[in-house]
């Protein structure tokens, strides 16, 4: 009897030491006791790692009673293999990353609805949230808004005698190229633009992209759910590619993103490339005189209004699977990381990203390409990042690799055309 009594009171201890375990976190990992509310967040962006940890600080030290614990993978790891991990080892994070409708599937189970958030109700553009929203509910609030287009420099434009805003139509674009490589030598450049043909994205997801966006009215669940692709403006995508292969330094096969903006732009031997607002550091880096005289031309194609392709290189998501307490404290902390004046002065003096959210002073905003995004955001001057609906593997299975065939000589442009629609009618089979 006494030997059953022990082994009872050991039962008993274990399973009350299991209990204090899991605390009332469900399947989340946080914890919400009497005495403190633990939210554990699960990112994926290195390159603002310190600044955010600095930030929950900040935070933890006006609210006592929360504790946020942050873990960064990323930097050449795959986060969406990580979260996977992360999620079967049923150590699962309260708050996470994710991108698009694919997320939206996968994740399901654990996304809450964040349709009434304070930071949600506050996003600029309604069209930034189309990645992550389904059945009338918002599953993620935005990390920052991204931008891109014909990032040039504004000394080689002038001493050309050129004006960026005299382009409207990829037929000014080509004009205002020939002028400038008329005086390619005396400008000491190596070509008007650097294409960087080596990367399948910068061909597939971005400037394709931009040509896509209306078969489908900028709607990305539309791409995501479509079994066909129109490619209503190849015409145009061909003649933009044709003018940039044209007057770029070659072979454009052999040159990538590194050399586009390091090597080339940043050196000055180049005046024109297509590439967004993160690129903006390392051209400081590289010359910060360069840096001072930049700007960014929206790509024309074909519309009545030139906008700028900008979206959200990844949303914050809290699980609902945590205790109610700790997802109330994870929204809580994304409402005052975005919306409160302490927060707003992190998000662009600290972690110097373009805002998606109203109530921010541009003039507050770090450098000039995420300045001009800002503007053609706030003015409702954008275009949907169309290829977060692109099937899964498109770019580097189908189309970016057919658009460098296509470049390189190895076919026919109206060949990479079919064989990109037959592969998108594959995958959607």
């Amino acid at each position: 009897m006494k030997t059953r009594s022990i082994k009872m009171l050991v039962m008993m201890l274990v399973f009350v030491l299991v209990l204090a375990a899991c605390g009332n976190s469900g399947s989340g990992g946080g914890t919400a006791s009497k005495g403190k509310t633990t939210v554990n967040i699960f990112q994926f962006k290195v390159e603002f790692k310190k600044q955010f940890e600095d930030a929950a600080k900040k935070y933890m030290a006006s609210h006592p009673d929360v504790n946020i614990k942050i873990e960064t993978v990323g930097g050449g790891n795959d986060y969406g293999q990580a979260l996977k991990a992360k999620i079967a080892s049923k150590n699962e994070p309260d708050v996470f990353n994710i991108n698009g409708p694919d997320d939206l599937k996968q994740h399901a189970s654990r996304l809450a609805d964040l349709s009434d958030m304070k930071a949600t109700k506050e996003v600029i553009d309604s069209k930034l949230l189309a990645p992550v929203q389904k059945d009338g509910k918002t599953y993620g609030v935005p990390m920052n808004q991204e931008g891109y287009g014909l990032i040039y420099n504004k000394d080689i434009f002038k001493k050309a005698g050129v004006k960026a805003e005299d382009i409207k139509t990829l037929d000014d674009l080509e004009k205002v190229s020939e002028k400038i490589n008329s005086q390619k030598d005396k400008l000491g450049l190596k070509g008007v633009f650097a294409l960087p043909a080596k990367e399948k994205w910068v061909l597939s997801d971005h400037a394709a992209s931009m040509f896509l966006a209306s078969d489908f009215d900028g709607d990305i669940q539309k791409a995501a759910e479509s079994k066909t692709l129109p490619f209503k403006k190849a015409d145009l995508l061909k003649q933009y590619l044709d003018i940039q292969n044209k007057y770029s330094k070659q072979p454009v096969a052999s040159l990538d993103y590194s050399q586009q903006v390091e090597e080339l732009f940043s050196t000055g031997k180049v005046a024109m490339i297509q590439q967004g607002n993160w690129a903006y550091p390392t051209i400081e880096s590289v010359n910060p005189e360069i840096a001072k005289n930049v700007g960014l031309i929206p790509v024309p194609t074909g519309e009545n209004e030139l906008k700028v392709p900008v979206g959200i290189a990844s949303n914050w998501a809290v699980n609902k699977k945590s205790d109610e307490k700790v997802q109330k404290a994870a929204k809580d902390f994304l409402n005052w990381l975005y919306t409160s004046d302490e927060g707003k002065k992190i998000v662009v003096e600290d972690f110097k990203f373009i805002p998606a959210y109203k109530g921010y002073e541009t003039d507050k905003i770090s450098d000039p390409l995420s300045k001009e995004i800002y503007k053609y955001s706030k003015e409702g001057k954008t275009s949907t990042w169309i290829f977060k609906g692109y099937p899964t593997g498109y770019t580097d299975d189908a189309l970016g690799a057919n658009l460098q065939n296509y470049l390189t000589g190895k076919m026919s442009f109206d060949e990479a055309v079919k064989k990109s629609q037959e592969a998108w009618e594959k995958a959607r089979k």
